[in-house]
This record gives C-alpha cells, structure tokens and sequence, in this order.
C-alpha cells in the first residue's frame, strides 16, 4: 500500500514537473500576449480569438491537484476540479495566493445547482471551472467605450458547455473606493456579436445590481460570462428616501385606477347609449388604461435575476405595448372631440369605430411586434437609480423593473410618441377652451356656468391625458415636484376618468329629465 502511494505521489510530482515546464509557460505566454496594447481593429479580432484560445487551454489543461492558478501583471487564471457533488464555492481576492493588494478587491459565489445540467444526463468523473479575471478592459471594448468600474472584467466558464437560467444567481462582488456621484451603475455582461465594428458589446439581461454598502456593487446572474459593472453618466439624482414614497403612490394609485377602470367598463356596458361611438372610444381607452396599469405593476416584479428572461423581456413588450395603445386612445379622444366641436354637420366616416380600434390598438402592436422581430434585446431589465448622497454621498441605490433597454428607442417611441400625443392633446384642449369662451361671450350672465364651466375644462384635461406632458420637466428644479405630481396624477388616471364618467353620466341624466319635464309640461298645456 505505501509503495503504491510513493508511487502515486512520484507521478503527480512528474506531471507537476512537466506542467511547470509547459503548459504554465504556454498558457502565461499567451496571457502576456493578451495585454499587449494593438490597434482597435486589430484587438477586437485578435482578443477574441486569444481569450477563446485561453479557454480552451485552461479547460483541457492538465495539472496535479484540485486546482491550478497562473497570474500575469494585469491577468489572473484559476482553473478548478468539480464534481457532480459540488456543494457550491465561493472565491474572493483576499484569500486567493498571488493576487495583489494594491488591486480593489472582488469574489465570485457560485451555487450548488452550477453543476445540476451537466450531471442531469450523465455524471462525468470531472468537471473543469475556470475563472479569468481582467484587471484592465482593453480587451472588452465595445462602440461606446464605455466605463467600468475598477476597470474591472470577471468572467467564468464551467466545461465546454453554457450556464443558463440558474434558479439561485451567480453573486459577483466588486469593492471599490470610488465616488459614484452623479453616475449609474449598472451590472453588465459581455455579449458576443452584439456589435457593428467590435467583437460584443455590454448588456445587463439576466443580471440584478444591488448596493449593499456605499464600497460594494453586488451583481446577481443567472449564467456564466464575463461580468463587469458598467458606469453611466446619470442626470439629475432622485434622492433614496422618495423612493418608498414613490414606489407606495404608484402601487396605491393603479391598484385604484384598475378597480375604477373595471367598474367604469361594467357601468358602460349596462349602458343605455352602448351604439354610442363616443361612449365606445371611452371604453377602450379605459381598457388600454387597465392594461397599462397591470403590466406597470407586474413589471417591477419581474425583473430579478430568478426570473427567466423571456418573460421579463415578453413583460416589457406587453408594457410598451400598453402604454402606446393607451397614448394612441388618448390622441384618438382628442380627434373625435375636433368633429364633435368643429365639424359636427359635416363628417361621416364609414365604419368610424372599427377603424379607430385598428389604428388604437393594431398600430402599437405592429411597432412591438416590429421590434420584437428586429431585435428583441431592446426589451428587457431595466436599472432606475436613486442617489445616497445623503448617506455621506457616496453612492446609488437601483431599482429594476422590465422596460424598453435601448435609450433609442427609449426616445423615439416613448418620449417622442409620447410628446407628439401630448403636443396634439394639449392644442385640441386650447382650440375647445377658445370655443367654449367664445359661446360664453355671447352669453350676458356668465356666472351660472362658471361652475359647470370648471368642472369641464378639468374633464377634458383627464379625458386628453394633457397630464403626461409632465414628464418632459424632469429636470433641475422642476424634477422633484415633477415626480410627484407625474406619480399621482397619472398612477390615479382610470380613477379620474371614473369621476368623468359620473359626472357626465349625471349630467346627462339631469338634462334627460329636464327635457322630460319640459315636454310633459307642454302637453299639460296644450
């Protein structure tokens, strides 16, 4: 028995000897050569092909022991030996040999369930986790150059096979000692062939950013890449403490408005005038608003890591959907109250109803679906920050929720979409203030319908959803005021237009009874 031991430890010790004498030099080489500064053209074709090629060699590397190290000025490679009763590893900087101190410290955590897929089918006798760490970013530049914290790159690979969609997150630490005033921090990975001139750019799906201390960015992940924390110029900061107050009036407010919005539709549907077109177009503007409002508050819930991404990226789509089918109603309300007032006598459409509910809700369905089939990853998780600065200043506190992930698109179909539609409402309500100024002129005593007067201006104002024109003050020092405002009034928007509905239904009964009294007098008479 001892001799076969001896003998067992005199082959490692050869092969620990040979790996010495090649593969380590082979593969530092290699690693040497990878942080060698080269063209931009030239890095992003030669960094790809040479990480894959670093890879390769650090998973069929062979080596005597549970776990092999090699490190460079600027590179660091760890390569591990698993097994299908791995129990989960966590790694960090301050305990691994030969890392430098002068460098900000990181560690990665890797859960049990890393190795579940690969031993569901079979159970190899090993399997091969390797971890590169990049303490530079020249090699992962993408169009935008963008910002990394730290400078920082920490990928991970297990085998020769993806890591997708783990239940419990991959936790990827990076300490820091940096002022993030004034930026965004946002938990990203590095997408192959997501890029016109480089070789990937970053992304954030499948990836959930949380700060625990103002020195910590934590990023939970769902699968195995090259992590790094990606740092955007912010605008105006919204301090943390509105974030509860915020994120409690949102939640309050369309959990109103869908249960108003409900109960409008039941009203309008016991309704006497149901062949009304004006009374439909209500209907499916309250629809649209009900739509919006479940998704709004579904969305927040959606965007962590344990969730799977086509569901948060199918959740955004739905939200954006909703959201321009709801601006799309409103510009419809908008065009049908000009007829009403302005061309009365003098317009006929045929089939007017039916072609309003493809232009309301068939034209924001062919952008999404448009979108979708062009490039899905425009939807996805999606990162609102909330300053600390006045917890010593010193960083941001992220909110996640699943929305439209390009700033393009972010501008031209919501903001731009958004600003023609309140544009347009917001001329339709002037044109009918004028009218209803120039009919009262003609009237001697204007003080009986000053109250009825009122209380149609502020309806016509919910009714063309003029309030959404707040969220273009979201600056200096309209911003805070402009949040609050912009929560309320428009989380309340289907209660609102519920108090509309009463009232015009009132009225309406009002002046039905007026005209029946009217009438009975006069036969009474005659």
């Amino acid at each position: 028995m001892d001799t076969q031991r001896s003998l067992f430890f005199c082959l490692c010790l050869l092969v620990a000897q040979s790996v010495s004498a090649e593969t380590p030099t082979t593969l530092l080489n290699l690693m040497k050569r990878l942080e060698k500064p080269v063209g931009r053209a030239l890095s992003s074709r030669g960094s790809h092909r040479n990480i894959h090629h670093l890879e390769q060699m650090l998973l069929n590397a062979s080596f005597c022991g549970h776990n092999l190290t090699l490190q460079t000025n600027s590179i660091q490679s760890l390569v591990f030996k698993l097994d299908c009763d791995f129990s989960g590893l966590s790694l960090s900087s301050t305990t691994l040999a030969n890392v430098s101190q002068a460098r900000a410290p990181h560690a990665m955590q890797f859960p049990a369930e890393l190795t579940k897929d690969a031993c569901v089918t079979s159970r190899p006798a090993e399997l091969r986790l390797i971890c590169i760490y990049f303490f530079t970013a020249q090699q992962f530049q993408d169009d935008s150059n963008s910002s990394l914290l730290n400078n920082y790159v920490l990928g991970a690979q297990l085998d020769h096979r993806p890591v997708n969609n783990l239940q419990k997150p991959i936790n990827i630490s990076f300490w820091h000692n940096q002022s993030l005033e004034g930026h965004t921090v946002t938990c990203v990975f590095w997408k192959e062939g997501a890029s016109e001139h480089g070789w990937g750019s970053w992304s954030p799906e499948g990836c959930y950013t949380e700060l625990p201390s103002p020195s910590l960015v934590l990023c939970r992940c769902n699968h195995l890449t090259y992590f790094a924390v990606l740092m955007q110029l912010s605008g105006d900061p919204v301090p943390a403490g509105l974030q509860m107050p915020l994120e409690y009036i949102s939640l309050v407010g369309c959990s109103v408005s869908i249960v108003a919005s409900l109960l409008t539709m039941l009203l309008y549907a016991h309704s006497r005038k149901q062949s009304d077109s004006v009374t439909r177009i209500h209907v499916n503007l309250h629809g649209s608003v009900l739509l919006l409002n479940v998704t709004f508050l579904l969305s927040s819930q959606m965007a962590l890591p344990t969730v799977p991404k086509a569901v948060c990226t199918a959740l955004a789509a739905a939200l954006h959907y909703a959201l321009l089918s709801c601006l799309t109603w409103m510009a419809i309300e908008g065009c049908n109250l000009y007829l009403l007032l302005g061309r009365v006598y003098n317009v006929y459409i045929h089939r007017y109803l039916l072609k309003l509910c493809v232009l309301g809700w068939g034209f924001p369905a062919l952008l999404v679906l448009l979108l979708l089939a062009i490039k899905s990853s425009v939807y996805g998780p999606c990162v609102i920050s909330f300053s600390n600065s006045q917890d010593n200043g010193t960083g941001f506190q992220n909110v996640s929720m699943c929305w439209v992930s390009s700033p393009i698109v972010h501008s031209v179909l919501v903001m731009g979409y958004g600003g023609l539609t309140s544009l347009f409402n917001l001329v339709v309500l002037a044109w009918a203030l004028w009218i209803l100024c120039r009919l009262r002129m003609r009237e001697k005593a204007l003080s009986p319908w000053a109250y009825r007067d009122t209380a149609m201006v502020l309806g016509l104002t919910v009714l063309l959803g003029t309030t959404w024109a707040l969220a273009f003050f979201s600056f200096s020092v309209f911003l805070l005021p402009q949040l609050f405002l912009f929560t309320v009034f428009n989380s309340l928007y289907g209660f609102f237009l519920f108090l509309w509905f009463c009232s015009h239904r009132c009225y309406s009964d009002a002046e039905a009874k007026a005209e029946m009294e009217a009438v009975s007098s006069s036969q009474m008479t005659h």
